[in-house]
């Protein structure tokens, strides 16, 4: 790269790359909730969720876990927050640095790809276990567009059945769905939700 890349790179006056603060934030309005509604779920004042939310408070493990609850988010998501060099921050995610999302009970695997959670949709990479299926069907109000990559996925979307394999997307437009992934090999693919749901 030449030197005036690098000089521009580092002058440049982007906004900071999102932090645990600005993802909190995020995950809050994304649920319609205020400062106060949190701060009195989580049995804590607004001015210390404030402080959080603007990372001049560190929460403790503790916190971390009701206020993940209260999110209804895995703790994962608010663990896993700053792998990037501080220049990659809010730009890049590498492959190895992926934040994990879920459980996986289900036999779902899913990363997030996207920097953060304060963008108006989210990239997840989805992969689903041979012989998975999801037990009770979603029906969130989002739109979700998927693409395969790899393996075949059974899905039921709106009450109608299809089979998707590499290169087929999909979309799931505030619908009830369910997938699955009755067959011998991982099924793979990538998401795009919006608004974000993790």
């Amino acid at each position: 790269m030449s030197d005036n890349f690098h000089r521009c790179h580092v002058t440049d006056q982007s906004p900071q790359p999102a932090s645990l603060g600005a993802d909190l934030r995020a995950l809050r309005k994304a649920r319609g909730a205020t400062l106060a509604d949190l701060a009195a779920r989580l049995g804590r004042s607004v001015g210390w969720l404030s402080q959080v939310e603007r990372d001049m408070s560190e929460p403790s493990i503790s916190d971390l876990r009701e206020i993940a609850k209260a999110l209804n988010v895995p703790m994962s998501m608010l663990f896993a927050h700053s792998a990037a060099p501080v220049a990659e921050q809010g730009y890049i995610v590498r492959a190895g640095a992926r934040r994990p999302m879920g459980s996986g009970e289900e036999g779902l695997m899913e990363e997030l790809l996207s920097p953060d959670l304060t963008d108006d949709f989210e990239m997840v990479h989805s992969t689903f276990r041979p012989h998975s299926r999801m037990q009770v069907p979603a029906d969130r109000p989002t739109q979700e567009v998927g693409y395969m990559i790899a393996g075949q996925l059974d899905l039921v979307i709106g009450g109608r059945s299809f089979t998707v394999g590499p290169g087929d997307s999909f979309r799931i437009k505030e619908e009830a769905y369910q997938w699955a992934n009755p067959y011998d090999v991982p099924a793979v693919a990538v998401w795009v939700i919006a608004p974000p749901v993790y």
